[in-house]
Formats: structure tokens, sequence, C-alpha cells
């Protein structure tokens, strides 16, 4: 892995081919995460599934551009606002369902949120905001969970080498 920040040229730069390669794949790897979250309350797929496959696209930047370039392109309190915002939308829907469902009580039940006129057309768009809540969450905690292993792998090895040197 590039463990090395290429932009600024220190240490060995990164593979020209990897990086292209990456840049140009990143987007369609996003595109497609997206299409998965949204397509996943009628098919397979989901939000959890989308969210992974979005993660996914972060990891390859870090293995493209190394772990200082990505963690600067994608920090760490943008990371823990996404955490948050997720768990809103799929807390918030479910309780705006319980809320406008008069007393029912019936979480998750998307048909009561007036987003249009139609019961199957809320419901169609409740359970893609729920979706898109996990999505984002996952993409979120997998991200999170990815640059904690790396940067304490990093933080090892340097204290290795120093000890190695002294």
């Amino acid at each position: 892995m590039n463990t090395e920040n290429s932009a600024t040229g220190e240490g060995k730069g990164g593979d020209v081919i990897v990086e292209t390669v990456s840049r140009l794949m990143v987007p369609f790897i996003q595109l497609f995460a997206l299409y998965v979250i949204i397509h996943g309350a009628g098919g397979p797929g989901g939000g959890f599934q989308g969210g992974v496959i979005f993660a996914a696209s972060f990891i390859l930047l870090v293995i493209a551009f190394g772990i200082v370039d990505a963690g600067d392109r994608f920090p760490e309190a943008v990371n823990t606002n996404l955490f948050s915002v997720g768990v809103y939308i799929f807390a918030g829907v479910g309780l705006l369902c319980v809320i406008l469902s008069f007393g029912a009580a019936q979480y998750l039940n998307y048909g009561f949120i007036p987003l249009t006129t139609h019961f199957e057309e809320n419901r169609a768009l409740g359970m893609d905001l729920v979706e898109i809540g996990i999505g984002i969450t996952v993409m979120a905690v997998i991200t999170s969970i990815f640059f904690n292993l790396v940067w304490k792998r990093e933080s090892e090895e340097e204290v290795g080498e120093k000890e190695e040197q002294e």
C-alpha cells in the first residue's frame, strides 16, 4: 500500500497507472453504489450493500494515493457527521411515520409520510429515504474502521522504526 504523500513528492511517488485508473473508476463505483442503494427496496441490494460499495471506493483512493492524501480528501470530521446524518435520516423517517400515523404506532409504515398524494408513492419514497440513511451510515462506519486500522498500523510501524534506529 502506498503510504507516502505522492502529491507533495515526499518519499516514493505513486504509480501513475494505478492513480489514473483509480481516478477514472471511483466515480463509476460510487454511481453504482447509489444505484444499489436506490434500487435496494425493489430488488437485490439496499443500503448496506450500497454503503459497502461506496466505502470500497474510498478504500481504493487510500490504496492508490496513500493514507495522507485520502485522509485530506475525506477528513474524520466529515465522516463523523455522516455517521450522525445517516442515523438521523433512518430514525427520523421512522418517528415521522409514528407521528403521522395518528397513534397507530406503526414504525416505518412509510405510506403515512405526506410526500405525495398517493399512499403507494409515499411508501416507495419512504423506503428510499431509509435505504439512503442506512447506506450513509454503513459507508461512514466501514470507512472509519478502515482508516482507524490503517492509521494504527502506520503508527506501530513508525514506533518500530524508531526503536530499531536507537
